[in-house]
């Protein structure tokens, strides 16, 4: 028999500067430090980052050099995903928003070049408002 799992406890995103990234994903995605974690935060990482509700945490790691290549999905409501089209393109990110025919995803890139994506599962919320 398989173990169950509670959810994904944390993410590794690899950036070249904490305070840089640490800014940026405080303003644009609303994350904060865990002061608790803080011992972490030496020699390159990790300095983990979590929303107001404590149910999103990215655990960063400085390198000066790395591929970028880290993908985060992060999920939402209709509203919320139609309200984070806005919130990013007011923030000056380039987005690609993908219908999948069973769900919309916005893709965009953190100054790190990691990528992220905002999915809804509300796909005929989000087509009918978008094509309006």
């Amino acid at each position: 028999m398989i173990p169950t799992l509670n959810g994904i406890d944390h993410i590794h995103i690899y950036v070249a500067n904490w305070d840089e990234a640490e800014r940026w994903y405080g303003d644009v995605m609303g994350l904060k430090r865990v002061e608790a974690l803080m011992p972490w935060a030496v020699d390159g990482g990790p300095l983990t980052l979590e929303n107001e509700e404590s149910n999103v945490h990215l655990a960063m790691f400085e390198r000066k050099e790395h591929s970028g290549s880290t993908a985060i999905a992060f999920g939402a409501s209709g509203e919320q995903f139609l309200s984070w089209i806005t919130h990013l393109e007011n923030n000056g990110l380039e987005l690609r928003v993908t219908d999948h025919k069973l769900a919309y995803s916005i893709y965009f890139h953190d100054p790190d070049n990691n990528m992220h994506e905002i999915t809804t599962y509300d796909r005929d919320y989000v087509a009918e408002r978008l094509s309006s």
